[in-house]
């Protein structure tokens, strides 16, 4: 995805990935994939993370990277993932930031052999994006996406 993020305090934009068939169980036991998200009261930070049963905020163990991003609302970036069986690779602008790789124990630590979908959203609040506050001044918020690919190794 190659987006420019909206800007101010209780913004909470993401690229993500959700299961499709959940066929581990609800959340977290099915996985999340949070390819970009990035809350509006850090303004130079943005953040990869998954969520799985073994590792996940809930209990503190989730697994993220992040990096300084000095403009990322005045020109487009580029968010994605390359994943396979091995490893999640975590990228902005084409360079690697973070690696989530597969322990091969089983499923509450990689249930990432399922079926997912992308998502794209702007969330405004919530016990992150919204954990200082929402600037009223924000709105209208709104994410610039210039394109969206998905590309399947064969």
């Amino acid at each position: 995805m190659r987006a420019k993020l909206p800007k101010g305090k209780g913004t909470w934009p993401a690229i993500w990935m959700l299961p499709t068939d959940w066929e581990y169980g609800g959340w977290p036991e099915s996985g999340e994939i949070d390819i970009m998200e990035h809350v509006g009261y850090e303004p130079d930070t943005v953040y990869g993370t998954v969520h799985t049963k073994a590792f996940n905020h809930s209990i503190g163990t989730h697994k993220t990277g992040s990096f300084f991003i000095p403009t990322p609302y005045t020109e487009f970036h580029e968010y994605g993932i390359e994943w396979d069986q091995e490893k999640i690779d975590f990228l902005y602008d084409g360079k690697k930031y973070f690696s989530f790789k597969n322990t091969k124990k089983n499923f509450q630590e990689w249930p990432y052999d399922k079926r997912f979908h992308l998502i794209m959203n702007i969330a405004v609040g919530g016990n992150w994006g919204g954990k200082y506050g929402v600037d009223s001044d924000i709105f209208p918020a709104k994410m610039e996406v210039d394109y969206v690919r998905v590309f399947q190794k064969k």
